[in-house]
């Protein structure tokens, strides 16, 4: 009887999941279909016809070196604004929830309030304030602007998942004599795992699929990958192999990070959720 109840549920799971498929599996196989076959038929033809299943849509995007340069521009965005998020999150995290200082209360209101601010607003101002340091169209700039944006909601994260942690086990370090540092270490990393695996899956995916902030701020040579498909849409037009191409590619990267830290995905969604 409980399988029988069950039923519909696992039915409507299979379903949701079907229909998450079939999006990713279409494109996959219009990748490794010729631009006429695209155009003449639907990409479930190849069941009927498998053997127009061809590779060179891929060797067309890697054989170019603004595609090939986008993707390592990617890497060097995408990899330093997680762990800087990830790091100074952390850190502002344990302060606002383990250390008392004044006004700490107001500063994470603060904090949570800068939830609400719609990254739009600070694209012209940020702008200016890059072209005066000389660092407007740089990666570096595209990273210090992802980093700003991301820390809010790590911090807010974080925060709840280490307000959390025992008590008695922060104070029984401080009996032992280890600093806040040490505590920091060997205390509140080691159990915060579930949350901070979870934040840099979030960050990865966000600072990846960015394409306004790209936009924005990268110029041609510190273009990411995303940057790439769109003027590859520019200058192809309508041509379905090579987008689909470079839009699988873009796609894969962000599915392994997903799948390589997904046993903490769940635990760090309801991070300080139960206390």
């Amino acid at each position: 009887m409980k399988r029988f109840r069950a039923a519909p549920a696992r039915l409507a799971l299979v379903v949701a999941a079907v229909m998450w498929a079939v999006p990713t599996i279409g494109l996959f196989v219009t990748a490794l279909r010729p631009q006429r076959e695209s155009v003449r038929t639907g990409w479930w033809d190849v069941f009927v016809e498998p053997s127009q299943l061809t590779l060179d849509n891929f060797a067309a995007i890697f054989g170019s070196d603004f595609f090939a340069r986008s993707i390592v521009n990617t890497f060097a965005i995408t990899i330093p604004s997680t762990i800087g998020v990830v790091i100074l999150a952390a850190l502002a995290a344990y302060a606002f929830a383990w250390n008392v200082f004044p006004g700490r209360d107001g500063l994470f209101i603060g904090v949570v309030g800068l939830l609400v601010v719609p990254l739009q607003m600070a694209l012209v101002p940020v702008a200016r304030l890059y072209n005066a340091l000389g660092i407007f169209g740089s990666i570096a700039g595209v990273v210090l602007f992802h980093i700003a944006f991301g820390l809010p909601f790590a911090i807010f994260l974080l925060r709840n998942f280490f307000a959390g942690i025992p008590k008695e086990l922060l104070e029984a370090a401080r009996l032992d004599g280890a600093s806040e540092g040490r505590i920091f270490r060997s205390v509140v990393l080691p159990l915060g795992v579930p949350a901070i695996a979870s934040l840099a899956i979030f960050q990865f995916l966000w600072v990846w699929n960015d394409l306004l902030v790209a936009l924005v701020f990268a110029e041609t040579r510190s273009a990411p990958v995303t940057v790439a498909i769109q003027q590859q849409l520019r200058q192809f037009g309508g041509n379905l192999d090579i987008i689909s191409a470079a839009s699988f590619v873009s796609m894969v990267i962000p599915l392994i990070v997903f799948f390589a830290f997904q046993r903490y995905f769940a635990e760090g969604l309801l991070a300080g959720a139960v206390k």
